[in-house]
């Protein structure tokens, strides 16, 4: 049977990883889906080849692969989706975004306030 991109499952704006037709490893997110032929075109966020990274490539959907929904995002995530809702002016969404980031952040800080493994000691005597 033919894995096509509808049956594999893919929508427009899921995340995804793999590769390009030129072998590059690519992840980003689906664009648009051309189910008859098995291809889709993915804007790439992250790239083994910097010339590829902000552009949109075309791919055959079974050389990628979804990407799971993470339900806590890191700061280098959310960096990522800052930056591609500047790219697309989204200001909801950026504002939402560097709020989740900030308060990351801070969440961060206080953790390592509060862990004593994290505190330095200096020689008083020197």
């Amino acid at each position: 049977m033919l894995m096509t991109a509808t049956n594999k499952g893919f929508e427009i704006g899921d995340w995804v990883k793999g590769k390009s037709r030129n072998g590059e490893l690519i992840r980003g997110y689906i664009e648009t889906i051309d189910p008859i032929n098995g291809i889709i075109k993915v804007n790439v966020l992250d790239s083994d080849n910097d010339k590829s990274i902000g552009k949109t490539v075309a791919t055959l959907s079974r050389w990628v692969a979804k990407l799971s929904v993470a339900e806590k995002r890191d700061e280098e995530e959310l960096g990522y989706l800052i930056d591609l809702a500047l790219i697309t002016n989204d200001e909801p969404w950026f504002m939402e975004l560097t709020t989740e980031l900030s308060a990351l952040k801070q969440a961060s800080k206080e953790t390592q306030q509060k862990d004593p493994a994290t505190l330095t000691f200096t020689n008083r005597l020197g």
